[in-house]
């Protein structure tokens, strides 16, 4: 942990943006809204997916973005091998980044979306047979890396995905050069972002969205606090963007999810059991090998199809209680209905954090 400059008063946060290789001005009212919802305490907080190419900048964005309003002497780091290191990370840091990630495992992509909202780990304390330590924090999280790193629906519906382009020769910058500008503008952005912050905080109260995302908590703050930096509506249309993209890509690469969508583009209704549907995707690549598997892929796959207007229902019928899976195509205005009474659960119902000296905005101000 390194100290955070002293903020001055009259800088915009658009002195940022130069510093950053993004793709439109989209991606910058993200990265802001982000950074906003940062300065929150005890989240939820949406994770910050950065993907490119190799020469692309994901790294220095990642370090850049930390530095604004959590600066380390080790800004990125390597994914933890366990639990318990991800929690320690959590306790020594407000921010965590992971650098050039090739994947996620199972139990990592399940913890970081418990650590957005609020999580915790247990361990036996050292030297004694029954007592334990409890590590419990929200914490915001960057990951960067040059495939989509996050492939599990659950994760997806919690981030935000930023597609960098790669830098052309002519326009690239030494990096020393970049981080002297970014010091200087470091004190005015820090600055602009805590008068949004103040701004928010006034504003709040009066906000209210027609339809309420999953991290809804996020979204109404990113909300109060967006005109203080961009046009009103900027943000809410950016975001409803990223993760309609992000949806379609987590669709496309699970051969489960993508199979349903072929089957109802010219239909209204399918009804069978999972060994039915087993058969049709036989053939695929990366096809589940047995009905329960495949029932549980769909089961992960159901929000994001639901949004996508296709309706998965598992139930029994018959005499004896046969299982079937009912795949409905609904209609944009029973699909808006459905979204928004499940959204309107806040995340942060599951809020917990540990003391941090960075943390509880609403006081400091």
């Amino acid at each position: 942990m390194q100290p955070l400059p002293l903020p001055l008063r009259g800088g915009s946060i658009e002195a940022l943006a130069p510093l950053l290789n993004l793709a439109d001005e989209n991606d910058f009212v993200l990265v802001v809204a982000w950074l906003l919802g940062a300065l929150r305490a005890g989240g939820p907080y949406p994770v910050l997916a950065i993907a490119g190419e190799q020469g692309s900048a994901k790294t220095v964005l990642s370090k850049l973005l930390r530095a604004v309003i959590d600066p380390s002497v080790a800004p990125v780091r390597a994914p933890p091998r366990d639990e318990r290191e991800l929690f320690i990370a959590a306790s020594n840091g407000h921010i965590l980044a992971f650098d050039n990630l090739s994947g996620l495992p199972p139990w990592l992509s399940d913890t970081l979306c418990r650590l957005t909202s609020g999580g915790a780990f247990s361990t036996r304390r050292l030297f004694s047979d029954q007592d334990e330590i409890l590590f419990a924090a929200a914490r915001p999280i960057i990951l960067n890396g040059i495939e989509d790193v996050i492939t599990r629906p659950d994760l997806a519906d919690r981030a935000i995905v930023l597609r960098l382009t790669p830098i052309a020769e002519g326009q690239r910058r030494a990096e020393h050069a970049l981080w002297r500008e970014f010091e200087l503008a470091r004190p005015h952005i820090l600055g602009a972002l805590l008068d949004a912050a103040a701004h928010g905080l006034r504003m709040l109260p009066q906000v209210c969205l027609k339809r309420l995302p999953r991290m809804a908590d996020f979204a109404l703050w990113a909300t109060a606090c967006e005109s203080a930096f961009s046009p009103a509506g900027a943000f809410e249309a950016a975001y409803s963007n990223n993760r309609r993209d992000a949806i379609e890509n987590i669709v496309d690469a699970d051969p489960a999810a993508a199979l349903v969508r072929e089957m109802m583009a010219d239909r209204a209704q399918w009804t069978g059991s999972a060994s039915d549907l087993l058969q049709v995707g036989a053939n695929r690549s990366g096809w589940p090998k047995n009905p329960r598997a495949l029932a549980g892929r769909l089961r992960r796959a159901q929000t994001f199809l639901r949004t996508l207007g296709i309706e998965i229902v598992f139930g029994r019928e018959g005499r004896f209680g046969t299982r079937t899976i009912r795949i409905t195509a609904i209609g944009e205005n029973q699909m808006h209905d459905t979204v928004s009474t499940v959204s309107r659960v806040s995340d942060n119902e599951h809020g917990a954090g540990l003391s941090h000296p960075r943390l509880g905005l609403e006081q400091a101000l």
